[in-house]
């Protein structure tokens, strides 16, 4: 699958439809808060919400960022990989 990533959103687009997107804007500096994983239901079940949360985090750590969640499955996924802030 082809990803977009731009500075606070990774999404899937196909067919001029989002089909998958996370966000993850700067809510203090240098803390990026996941505030929304959408997947449509055709893709789910495919690792696609955990796909977009791992590009989110490497994304922040690669700003040199923490991470934190208020996006429940994204919350999930940071304490299933240890990955809270």
């Amino acid at each position: 699958m082809q990803y977009t990533t731009e500075q606070n959103r990774i999404y899937l687009v196909r067919d001029g439809e989002t089909l998958a997107e996370v966000t993850f804007p700067e809510t203090a500096p240098g803390l990026f808060t996941i505030d929304h994983t959408f997947v449509d239901d055709r893709l789910r079940g495919q690792g696609v919400a955990a796909e977009l949360v791992s590009r989110a985090v490497e994304a922040i750590e690669a700003r040199g960022g923490r991470v934190e969640a208020t996006c429940s499955y994204a919350a999930a996924w940071l304490r299933k990989h240890g990955r809270q802030a």
